[in-house]
């Protein structure tokens, strides 16, 4: 009888054993299978492949977040149609978000943001318009500030930043024109403001 007891011991604990290697060998296995997967050389490859990553040009606005305000940003790149509330993407540029300040909008941060896919040589304009004035208080300061990153650079670097002030409902300011070279440096000498209306295009 002991030796009895002593057979279905060994012979638990040899099963119970079988199933714990059964167990690693599938759980080794599964890693095997997923290691091809598994690529942190596509980065380099597309990097070699001279793909870049979206977000080559962008266009932020800030303005108080505790005024109800909807300001608009317009951007446009070369060659391409306005950009902003009522066309949100061209070839060129995408608009993230159209910001209506306090309505449908979880959070109090007043931001908009446009990025270009590419950076084309020319000129790019950006403008900024005052939709709608819930708060009622004038002037309304926003600050936009542009910033590039080359195709061969890791990191956005700011070009251009500046406040303009809004003053009434219906205003449209155009905050700067600028042009940016074949490899997407700031053109000395070419950056001003002379007015050029972007909100009043529209699809055909």
């Amino acid at each position: 009888m002991q030796a009895l007891d002593q057979f279905d011991e060994d012979d638990a604990g040899t099963v119970f054993r079988d199933v714990i290697t059964l167990a690693l060998c599938g759980f080794v296995a599964i890693v095997i299978l997923l290691l091809p997967h598994i690529r942190p050389e596509a980065k380099a490859a597309a990097q070699a492949e001279g793909m870049t990553s979206p977000g080559n040009v962008m266009v932020e606005v800030r303005w108080p977040d505790e005024l109800d305000a909807d300001v608009d940003l317009w951007v446009r790149a070369p060659g391409d149609v306005p950009v902003g509330y009522s066309n949100k993407s061209g070839v060129i540029f995408n608009l993230l978000r159209d910001d209506l300040g306090r309505n449908a909008d979880p959070t109090r941060l007043n931001y908009e943001v446009a990025y270009s896919r590419g950076i084309p040589p020319g000129e790019y304009a950006v403008n900024i318009h005052l939709y709608r004035n819930k708060a009622m208080v004038t002037p309304i300061p926003v600050t936009v500030v542009t910033s590039v990153k080359r195709p061969d650079g890791e990191t956005a670097r700011q070009v251009l930043a500046t406040t303009v002030d809004l003053d009434r409902e219906g205003q449209e300011l155009t905050v700067y024109r600028f042009k940016l070279g074949e490899t997407g440096e700031l053109t000395a000498g070419s950056v001003h403001s002379l007015p050029t209306p972007l909100r009043t295009w529209r699809k055909s």
